[in-house]
């Protein structure tokens, strides 16, 4: 655990984002290696579908995700003020919370599938793979909930080495399970899936059972857990509207896909390899991020607002810093990493066009990410729900679908609008970081910490 409230602030960020982007990092390259395999190994139309399959699982997943995201911010303030029985109920309480969620979850998941491909146009082609590695996923969802949600708790207490470890762990595990299944066993999509599900469950045993014998607050026991409705009432409030926002953004990957569909097989192929790429440019803003929420969180709880300010700046300009480092590599060196995923050159060449309009353009991704952070730690997150949605379907998508039904540009449209959804968000989010009323929504209140 990381008391966050005392120190210099940009060091604090810095050490504690470093491990969550390592493990974004090796999570991201699982990944990578796993598009390789599949693209390489069985072909473009089974990456296609593996591809698909990500934004329709983080749709399903994104509701609960933004929830416990509120959970963090409730145990980073009551840690911040040195409320640890509080932070034990809080812990429980998300405990309980993820364990049935996920089983809803993954029925709903299972149930609504068939819909949601028809829906997106999905070419019959890819259809059945995606739908083979969609059941398959579904049936550890209890695993990865919480996997996921032990490491938001680790987060909230100041510790983000601890997941690292066991993440790492996962993505190994993952990428030899690959080898086996794939290329040695012939399982194709469906052992894609296996190791998905046997390598997330391995990580969350581990993972339990190291905290129960060596962590002094985090200890996995249904037998001990105790659910508190109001801990529970506070970090719904927080966490329902990022659930909320969550959800749309999802759908909005979801609708984006859909009007990728209508340029077929290649352009879903480009999109979902390119994505993978693009993935490794988001992980610094988004790793920065979470680690200025809980770092946020601390301080406001232990009344440090003067701190939160600081930390924001020195956040903006090491984001800034990773930025053009990545966007520079994505414009040089972009068709080179699109050749590891496939040899087709439409493909290719699809794919090197989305990473250098989207990778021009990442510091707008990282400022609009980081001042998020400081308003998800302050507990305000109603409004920042109404900007993303405004810049997701307000912005992108009408974007996306207008200009790719000009001849003239084409599918390229759909790679300008992200930029430009991007850049109405930096704008309304610093308005409104500028604006103050965030400083309002702390959740430890004053009578609280004394």
């Amino acid at each position: 655990m990381k008391d966050l409230s005392h120190g210099a602030e940009g060091r604090l960020i810095f050490r504690f984002a470093i491990p969550m982007l390592l493990g974004q990092l090796f999570q991201q390259l699982y990944h990578v290696v796993d598009s390789i395999i599949v693209g390489r190994y069985i072909g473009k139309i089974a990456l296609a579908a593996v591809g698909t399959s990500a934004p329709i699982i983080f749709l399903l997943v994104s509701f609960v995700v933004g929830i416990t995201m509120g959970f963090t911010i409730v145990i980073s303030q009551y840690f911040g003020a040195k409320k640890m029985d509080q932070v034990k109920k809080a812990i429980d309480t998300l405990y309980i919370f993820m364990f049935f969620t996920s089983i809803l979850v993954s029925i709903a998941g299972i149930l609504v599938a068939p819909s949601i491909f028809r829906m997106i146009d999905l070419s019959p082609e890819i259809v059945p793979g995606a739908a083979l590695f969609l059941n398959i996923f579904l049936t550890g969802m209890i695993f990865l909930f919480m996997f996921n949600g032990t490491s938001a708790i680790l987060r909230g207490l100041g510790d983000s080495k601890t997941p690292l470890y066991f993440l790492v762990g996962s993505v190994v595990l993952n990428i030899i399970l690959d080898l086996i299944f794939v290329p040695v066993f012939h399982w194709d999509i469906a052992g894609v899936a296996v190791a998905s599900v046997i390598s997330v469950a391995a990580a969350f045993i581990f993972q339990i059972a190291y905290l129960n014998t060596y962590h002094p607050v985090v200890k996995f026991s249904f037998r001990d857990f105790s659910f508190d409705r109001e801990i529970f009432r506070k970090s719904i409030r927080i966490g329902l509207p990022t659930g909320f926002q969550q959800t749309f953004v999802a759908a909005g990957m979801v609708g984006l896909y859909w009007i990728v569909n209508q340029f077929g097989v290649d352009a879903n192929a480009a999109y979902s390899a390119a994505g993978r790429i693009d993935s490794f440019a988001a992980i610094p803003a988004m790793s920065f991020s979470i680690a200025l929420s809980t770092f946020v969180g601390q301080n406001l709880g232990a009344n440090r607002l003067d701190r939160v300010r600081i930390g924001l700046r020195s956040t903006v300009f090491m984001t800034s810093g990773f930025s053009v480092f990545t966007s520079l590599v994505m414009v040089i060196f972009g068709k080179y990493l699109m050749q590891m995923f496939t040899t087709d050159p439409v493909v290719i060449s699809m794919g090197y066009e989305y990473l250098i309009i989207i990778g021009s353009s990442y510091i707008l991704f990282s400022l609009m990410f980081v001042v998020n952070g400081v308003l998800r730690g302050a507990g305000d997150t109603l409004i920042p729900m109404f900007i993303s949605l405004f810049s997701l379907w307000i912005v992108r998508l009408p974007v996306a679908y207008v200009m790719s039904k000009n001849p003239g540009i084409g599918v390229s449209g759909i790679w300008w609008s992200i930029p430009i959804g991007w850049l109405s968000g930096v704008i309304l989010y610093w308005g409104y970081y500028r604006m103050g009323r965030w400083k309002d929504k702390v959740v430890v209140k004053s009578a609280e910490r004394s």
